[in-house]
């Protein structure tokens, strides 16, 4: 197995790529999106280790405190996301990543480590059976079937906020919470916009740009959230044919 991992810094972030995306050399306005907000998280002891290669394999967190989700508690980590796509899949690197993450939680004397699940897995979420497999165990519950999943070293546990749980806004026209820490969310909103534009559909956009507005968000989210007619649908980004079947209930 290759063990040449990379952690970015804020020394290196410019000159090194961000797996989530690699199929262009061009420029992709995802990536530099993810670039600039991860600038500014680097600062804050966000991480993310990524196998030096040409390939998508990553892990990406943060300490609870300064993650951009409505989730609360003490001295823990948050897993956005551990990816291993493609030909890397098989040769344990989702599992070294993962260890990674725990010894790094163990050293900086965390009480645990949280990521966001669901009682049936549900795409643009980490693989819920790989973290259980570690000790990983629901600790909070929404009504549709979003989890918390932790595992903690001391006994205590984190939890959603409050505000997570009313799954409902006022506003009843298409509307979507984003930030801009995954790369795919730019052309996910760039295709709503034109799709929405063509057919006269209302939408309302709203990009979460502080801390404090993803602690406040009224849905569980890990950089994005889609509500209809005042209720939450989803954290998946949308291709046409998902946004379709959600503007027809």
């Amino acid at each position: 197995m290759n063990t040449d991992f990379v952690n970015l810094t804020t020394e290196n972030l410019a000159g090194e790529h961000l797996c989530c995306i690699i199929r262009s050399k061009k420029p992709h306005p995802g990536v530099e999106a993810k670039r600039q907000w991860l600038s500014d998280r680097l600062k804050e002891g966000h991480v993310f280790r990524k196998l030096n290669v040409k390939g998508c394999v990553f892990i990406e967190y943060a300490p609870l405190e300064k993650a951009w989700v409505p989730i609360v508690g003490d001295n823990y980590y948050y897993v956005y996301c551990v990816w291993v796509s493609g030909a890397p899949k098989g040769n344990g690197y989702g599992r070294a990543l993962m260890e990674y993450c725990l010894a790094d939680a163990k050293e900086k004397g965390k009480s645990g480590v949280c990521m966001l699940g669901a009682k049936k897995q549900k795409s643009w979420l980490s693989d819920q059976l790989f973290a259980k497999k570690f000790g990983f165990e629901a600790v909070d519950t929404t009504d549709n079937g979003y989890e918390l999943l932790a595992l903690s070293f001391d006994g205590t546990t984190p939890k959603f906020a409050q505000n997570v749980k009313n799954q409902q806004i006022e506003s009843k026209e298409l509307t979507i919470y984003y930030d801009m820490q995954c790369p795919y969310v730019y052309q996910n909103i760039e295709m709503i916009k034109q799709y929405c534009e063509m057919n006269d559909v209302p939408v309302s956009l709203i990009q979460v740009d502080t801390l404090q507005k993803a602690k406040e968000l009224p849905c569980v989210f890990n950089n994005w959230g889609v509500f209809y007619k005042g209720n939450f649908q989803t954290v998946n980004l949308l291709d046409v044919a998902y946004l379709k079947r959600i503007l027809k209930k």
